[in-house]
């Protein structure tokens, strides 16, 4: 009984205070080097690795396509690793709960999309708006509520519309350099087929070795270029309307509802509180300096966080949160050898390893686009953004997203209604 009233004087508070408070008392070194287990390094790590590999691969494939230099690249990852480790470092330790703050993937890719028509200084303008806006939701307290207005399979639509070309070079990859490719796939195959030993190794993590190996075997390994530390750009953003038309709303959504609101329920279902409303003005906030050297709109990941929170027992986990920021700043801090490595490799290296790390998210976009209500918005979300239509020189992700509400508030009305008793 003790119990349950504890609880329910924790959800008043949260719901008197609008900006959630961190964990009381403020744990001190001692009992987080008490707490510190082999478990939890070993989960800290693996979230870590998995986010160095897969979703590395996605920025080099959407900033290399889209002409961008290898420093500004460094620069980019610098960006998402060094900073954003420092915020995942402190938010774990202040909230004791593991809070995983990285980058927004999805953006990433509608970011790319752009660049063949947006130069790289608009783009970081859009990055700079985007921040500011982030945090002035999250200032208002509305995070909850703007989270729930947005039918959650259309948006999931458009995601999987984004996604659905790293499915379609991962094939592409395949065809044009088997020799490379296919040792990549059956590891990852095997990995995932036998849950215990991809604990030991995480599948794109034997996937990334596989692909070493091969690249080695056949002698395409070309590195360029030199430096180790991190020296990152600080650039000057420029302000277009065009830019941030296009890029602000979708990168804002991603962010709020699909990243954080993938983080928010992943640590929710592991019995945590997140801060939901704190994480939105942290991810603002983050994103200002981010958005200064080049890096895209911080996000509190779902991916990592589920990895964190399946390393130990749930009073750890945080320990976990603290390892994986740790190690996100060491990548950071030399960024510009990870770069210089990775682009070094042929070209369907990074293009299989981005998009094996993007089948997950594939099939959880398309799961939660078409499994019920929203069906037909979500499905004219999808062809939409597909169709890489561009009126106004506005990226089709956006079209689709209105295009998609748009629909289902027309002949969907009963799925509204229907959510809306559910709310009650």
């Amino acid at each position: 009984m003790t119990g349950t009233l504890d609880e329910t004087d924790r959800d008043e508070a949260v719901r008197q205070h609008r900006f959630e408070r961190p964990a009381a008392p403020t744990t001190g070194p001692r009992r987080v080097l008490r707490d510190l287990s082999g478990s939890s390094i070993a989960g800290g790590v693996v979230g870590l690795v998995f986010s160095a590999t897969g979703p590395i691969a996605v920025i080099l494939s959407a900033g290399a396509g889209g002409g961008l230099s290898s420093g500004q690249l460094a620069s980019w990852v610098f960006g998402v690793f060094f900073l954003n480790g420092v915020l995942t470092a402190l938010a774990s330790w202040l909230y004791r709960q593991p809070l995983a703050f990285f980058w927004t993937i999805p953006g990433t890719v509608v970011v790319g999309a752009s660049l063949d028509h947006l130069r790289w200084p608009e783009v970081l303008g859009a990055f700079v708006v985007t921040a500011l806006l982030i945090l002035a939701i999250g200032l208002t307290g509305w995070v909850r509520p703007i989270m729930a207005a947005l039918p959650m399979p259309i948006v999931m639509a458009m995601v999987a519309g984004v996604f659905l070309s790293f499915g379609l070079d991962l094939v592409t990859a395949t065809g044009a350099d088997a020799g490379l490719a296919v040792p990549m796939i059956i590891a990852f195959v095997l990995l995932s087929a036998f849950p215990r030993a991809g604990k030991l190794l995480p599948p794109i993590l034997g996937a990334l070795i596989a692909g070493a190996l091969a690249v080695a075997a056949s002698g395409r390994f070309e590195p360029t270029g030199a430096g180790w530390l991190a020296q990152p750009l600080l650039q000057a953003p420029e302000f277009s309307w065009r830019a941030i038309t296009e890029l602000v709303v979708p990168l804002a959504i991603t962010v709020l509802v699909v990243q954080n609101g993938q983080g928010a329920a992943v640590l929710k279902q592991a019995g945590h509180r997140p801060p939901i409303n704190v994480a939105a003005v942290l991810c603002g906030l983050w994103s200002l300096p981010a958005a200064a050297v080049g890096a895209v709109s911080t996000c509190l990941t779902g991916p990592t966080n589920a990895l964190l929170v399946a390393s130990t027992e749930r009073s750890r986990q945080y320990t976990a949160g603290v390892v994986c920021g740790i190690g996100a700043v060491v990548v950071g801090l030399f960024a510009p050898a990870f770069v210089r490595f990775m682009l070094a490799t042929p070209p369907a290296f990074i293009a299989v390893l981005g998009g094996l790390a993007m089948l997950p998210a594939l099939r959880g976009a398309f799961i939660t686009a078409f499994r019920a209500d929203f069906a037909l918005g979500a499905l004219v979300a999808f062809l939409v953004t597909v169709s890489d239509v561009s009126p106004l020189n506005i990226n089709s992700a956006f079209w689709g997203l209105l295009a998609g509400a748009l629909v289902s508030l027309a002949l969907e009305r009963a799925d509204f209604a229907q959510r809306r008793t559910s709310t009650q």
